[in-house]
């Protein structure tokens, strides 16, 4: 039985090695990656039982993109294979400041965004699952994944399944108004609600008061987001809202931190100073330690900690995935030493 079920687009990441241009690489660093399919390998990493729902096509690359997500643990069974579209791309130029690290998408007309209402059979794939995740990025794709994302939001609620969803704007895939045009009807559907404190005043135009501005490195507090949690739940009645922070003085160095709103109670934790080897997948593996630490300990308090904790081991590894353990995990949140593991 499936604890969790994921729904969204994998991508076929493509990166020059040692900060090349693009322009300049003979080379290209090959990984994979999605939002949805990041959670649902960092759920299993941790010992759940997870399955991603996506629509590839039926050649080289689907199968590539399959091969990855099995061989982390992710059930596979209930993808949709197709003989029309592509597989998308992803390209990322790693920067180092003052130039910042940048993407590039080539997934236009993807197999998944000409994914249609009906294709998945909602009822049977959420079939006693615990708790269901996707993201602000699916619906961006296509109107027709905009409809199907509906879909699996009032299938998981008639179905009695936990809703997370991650905010995740993307401001190369569609426009502000577009996004909360689309996703302010869909948050109807949604228990717990993730987001960062730009992507909340970006879609939902709440933003945290001026002391909240970022004038600094030092200066950047997690209070004034503790408002924004709180008209988030007002709002759109969310059983908790998850807010992840982060500092980036640097490209290679960022604090990362996060709070919770659930009950009318707010949850902190630990700041973590990050030495980063690859930021990509960072808030989807806050996702996935949020939703694990939930549905073991039955606590916002410790979905909260391993979210933070489970995000901040993932920046230490190349690639979208999280390799961590869950025993290393534990460690972290218990204080584990930077001296070498003899």
């Amino acid at each position: 039985m499936t604890d969790v079920v994921t729904f969204g687009e994998a991508m076929i990441r493509l990166a020059p090695p040692h900060f090349q241009r693009l322009e300049q690489t003979p080379s290209l660093d090959v990984e994979i990656g999605g939002g949805e399919l990041n959670v649902a390998v960092g759920v299993a990493r941790l010992g759940l039982k997870s399955a991603w729902v996506s629509r590839l096509p039926k050649n080289a690359l689907g199968r590539l993109l399959e091969n990855r997500a099995r061989q982390s643990g992710v059930d596979t069974s209930e993808i949709a294979w197709t003989q029309d579209g592509r597989a998308g791309l992803y390209f990322v130029e790693f920067g180092a400041a003052p130039r910042p690290s940048s993407v590039l998408y080539d997934r236009a007309n993807s197999s998944f965004s000409a994914i249609q209402p009906g294709e998945i059979k909602w009822a049977g794939v959420l079939a006693g699952a615990k708790w269901f995740h996707t993201s602000g990025i699916t619906p961006a794709l296509s109107d027709s994944a905009a409809t199907v994302t509906r879909e699996a939001l009032q299938a998981a609620r008639k179905a009695g399944v936990t809703v997370s969803y991650d905010l995740n704007y993307r401001g190369k895939l569609w426009s502000p108004s577009k996004a909360q045009s689309v996703q302010e009807p869909l948050m109807e559907y949604v228990d717990v609600l993730i987001t960062t404190e730009e992507d909340t005043n970006v879609v939902f135009k709440i933003k945290a008061g001026a002391s909240g501005d970022k004038k600094s490195f030092e200066e950047v507090s997690a209070e004034p987001y503790k408002e924004v949690a709180k008209r988030l739940q007002e709002k759109f009645h969310f059983r908790a809202v998850a807010i992840t922070l982060r500092e980036n003085p640097l490209v290679w160095r960022n604090t990362w931190t996060a709070i919770a709103y659930a009950s009318g109670q707010f949850y902190e934790d630990v700041k973590y100073d990050l030495e980063i080897v690859d930021r990509i997948g960072g808030g989807d593996s806050f996702s996935a330690g949020f939703i694990y630490g939930f549905l073991t300990k039955n606590s916002y308090e410790a979905a909260l900690r391993y979210g933070n904790a489970f995000s901040a081991l993932k920046h230490t590894n190349p690639g979208d995935f999280n390799w961590a353990t869950l025993g290393e995990v534990e460690q972290l949140l218990k204080g584990a030493t930077l001296r070498v593991a003899r």
